[in-house]
């Protein structure tokens, strides 16, 4: 019995080796990854039971998809299958000065077609204590927006905590799209989870004092962005990642937390970038993680800011790390000696 659903996209993703621009490239390097499944896997290497809701095609590459979440630990009896493909990302890794970029392939994926009558969410919630979904979800579709609110309109019922990481793409919809969309879910979340941007582009609340590209961040800004989403939706938390870019290689990695009328800075981290894709969903999971586990306000902000430091080391979009090696670094040892 799942204690925490998370649903939304698996995709594969498709790199060069290292450094490689897609021009170079003769060969690419497969994974799979999307933001619920990305919390999913967190969660499930924490110790939680974690299920994963999606649809898949019923083809091997959809089922390679199933065994990469089964391999982690993840439930995956409410996978389902059924459509045309597996949606795909390519991704290059930027360095120094470089951006990364991603390229999209994924019209007419499984999960894109789905509908509220693929998921019966009365009881892929028995027993629950959680669910989370993002902003990407809704994203794909009129359809899955439909079906990712009848999920919320259950979960609330049902009695669950629900999170939402707001992740807006804007190669999936406008923000006025998603404004108007997002908007609908906001009554059932308890729990809101936004990058420095995400605010600005899907609610138009913008943090003053702030120059994204040129790495300054307000933490007053900040404080009002967070107060504003809270007083607005009436959302029982509100975290923001704050990530200073000092170029694609090197960022200083933090976060606030804004929880029963107070606010929570985390420790900043100095972060040299092995693989930054689902950094904010290792901040997104090691959140529930810790806020499940009854951590206080401040211990749980620290717990996901750890947790998802050490994601920036990591390879591929899901992060391996245990609850012992977030702790860890929680506690000042990031000195990355040799563990023998």
């Amino acid at each position: 019995m799942a204690q925490v659903v998370c649903f939304g996209e698996i995709m594969m993703r498709l790199a060069p080796g290292g450094y490689l621009r897609f021009e170079q490239a003769d060969s690419f390097e497969a994974v799979y990854g999307g933001g619920e499944a990305n919390v999913c896997v967190s969660l499930a290497n924490y110790g939680l039971d974690a299920a994963f809701v999606t649809k898949v095609p019923a083809n091997p590459i959809g089922q390679a998809a199933i065994n990469e979440m089964r391999r982690y630990g993840v439930d995956t009896r409410y996978m389902e299958r059924g459509g045309e493909r597996l949606g795909i990302y390519f991704c290059e890794k930027g360095a120094s000065q470089r951006p990364s970029k991603v390229v999209y392939d994924r019209s007419n994926s499984a999960i894109s077609q789905a509908d509220k009558a693929d998921f019966d969410w009365q009881t892929i919630f028995a027993g629950a204590k959680w669910f989370h979904f993002t902003g990407i979800t809704p994203a794909l579709g009129d359809n899955v927006a439909a079906a990712t609110l009848e999920a919320c309109k259950t979960a609330k019922a049902m009695g669950l905590t629900v999170s939402c990481d707001l992740n807006f793409r804007k190669n999936l919809w406008t923000s006025e799209k998603a404004g108007k969309v997002m908007n609908g879910f906001m009554p059932y979340v308890d729990v809101c989870i936004a990058n420095e941007e995400d605010a600005e582009k899907v609610f138009g609340i913008k943090a003053a004092d702030t120059d994204i590209t040129g790495g300054k961040l307000s933490h007053e800004g900040y404080r009002q962005v967070a107060k504003q989403l809270a007083d607005r939706f009436d959302f029982s938390a509100v975290a923001i990642t704050l990530r200073e870019s000092i170029s694609a290689s090197d960022n200083n990695w933090a976060a606030m937390l804004y929880k029963d009328g107070a606010y929570h800075f985390s420790r900043k981290y100095p972060v040299h970038i092995v693989d930054r894709v689902g950094g904010g969903d290792s901040f997104g999971g090691g959140l529930i993680y810790a806020l499940l586990s009854g951590y206080p306000a401040q211990d749980a902000l620290e717990f996901a800011v750890a947790a998802s430091c050490l994601k920036h080391t990591i390879e591929g979009d899901h992060n391996h790390v245990t609850v012992s090696e977030v702790k860890t670094l929680m506690a000042g040892d990031g000195s990355g000696r040799v563990q023998r």
